[in-house]
C-alpha cells in the first residue's frame, strides 16, 4: 500500500531512550514529551527496557493526538531496538541481521524493517553496537561492523534501494576509524553525522562533557531523496525548556538525530 501525505516531505529520527536498568514511568512521560515535539515520521529507538516501554510509549503520544505504530523484535538483550511509525508509513519484514551480534546474547543484534513513506522506499538498519573506548571494545565493534558492512555491500550488490544506517554506533569519528571503515561496506555508505555534526555532540555525559557516539549514513550513491543540509541534533532539551543537564537525568543522556527527506517521488 502506497501511503499519502499532504506534503512533499518527511523526517526519520533516531535516538537512544537511555535503558540501561531499566525505563520508569515518569522518564518514560518525559520521553513521549519530547517524541511529539520532535514529531518525525519514522523514529529509530536505541535502548527500548523493558519492551513494553514502547507500548507505554505509543499510549502516551496517542493520548496527544500523535498515531504511531511499531516494530520490536525479542532479543535476549535486555536493551533492545525497535521503529515507531506514523499511520500511513509502512514497515514490512522486520528481521534481525543474522549474526550481529557475534553469537553473543549479551550483544545487541541489528535490526532491519523496509519502509515506505510516500514514494520513498527504503530498508532502515538500525544498531546498538558494542560500548567502550578500549582497544578490546574497538576489536569487538570492528567484528560487528564487518557484518553490518557486508550486510550493506551484499545488498547494494542486488538492488538500488536506500539503505538508511542510524542508531548508537558508540563510535566517534576521527576516532574509531577502523570500525567506519567496516560499517560502511564497499565504500557504500555516506556518514552524514560524521561530516555535517563535526562540532556536535549527541552523547551527554558528566561535568559537562559530552561527544558524538551516535550515528546516522545514508547509502552513498542513488540517495536523491536526502534533502541535503537537513540532519541536525534536535536539541530536545531546549525544546523542552529545561536544561542540559536536568534533561540528561530525567530524559535521556542522548540527543536524538533528525534528517528530511522528499516523499513524493521514487527515485531508486
Amino acid at each position: 500500500m502506497v501511503c499519502h501525505f499532504d506534503r512533499s516531505t518527511a523526517s526519520v529520527a533516531a535516538w537512544n531512550l537511555a535503558g540501561f536498568g531499566g525505563i520508569p514511568a515518569d522518564r518514560v512521560a518525559r520521553q513521549v514529551e519530547g517524541l511529539a515535539l520532535l514529531d518525525a515520521e519514522v523514529v529509530a529507538l536505541v535502548e527500548v527496557n523493558p519492551d513494553s516501554v514502547l507500548a507505554d510509549i505509543q499510549a502516551g503520544l496517542a493520548a496527544k493526538n500523535v498515531h504511531y505504530d511499531a516494530v520490536l523484535l525479542p532479543q535476549a538483550n535486555d536493551l533492545n531496538v525497535g521503529v515507531l511509525y506514523k499511520h500511513g508509513v509502512t514497515a514490512n519484514n522486520a528481521r534481525f541481521l543474522a549474526g550481529s551480534d557475534l553469537g553473543d546474547p549479551a550483544r545487541r543484534k541489528a535490526l532491519v524493517v523496509e519502509m515506505e513513506i510516500g514514494k520513498f522506499d527504503f530498508t532502515l538498519i538500525v544498531v546498538h553496537l558494542k560500548s567502550g573506548r578500549g582497544a578490546a571494545q574497538q576489536a569487538v565493534r570492528d567484528e560487528q561492523c564487518k557484518v553490518v558492512g557486508q550486510f550493506i555491500t551484499d545488498q547494494r550488490a542486488q538492488s538500488r534501494e536506500d539503505i538508511l544506517l542510524v542508531g548508537d554506533f558508540n563510535m566517534i569519528p576521527g576516532q574509531d576509524v577502523s570500525n567506519f571503515h567496516h560499517l560502511g561496506g564497499a565504500d557504500e555508505m555516506d556518514f552524514l553525522s560524521s561530516w555535517d555534526l563535526q562540532a556536535r555532540f549527541s552523547h551527554i555525559l558528566e561535568a559537562g562533557r559530552a561527544n558524538l557516539l551516535d550515528g546516522f549514513a545514508i547509502s552513498r550513491t542513488y540517495s536523491t531523496e536526502y534533502i541535503r543540509g537537513s540532519l541536525r541534533l534536535f536539541p530536545m532539551h531546549w525544546s523542552m525548556d529545561i536544561g542540559r543537564e536536568r534533561y540528561r537525568a530525567t530524559v535521556s543522556d542522548h540527543l536524538p538525530f533528525v534528517a528530511s527527506f522528499r516523499i513524493d517521488r521514487a527515485r531508486d
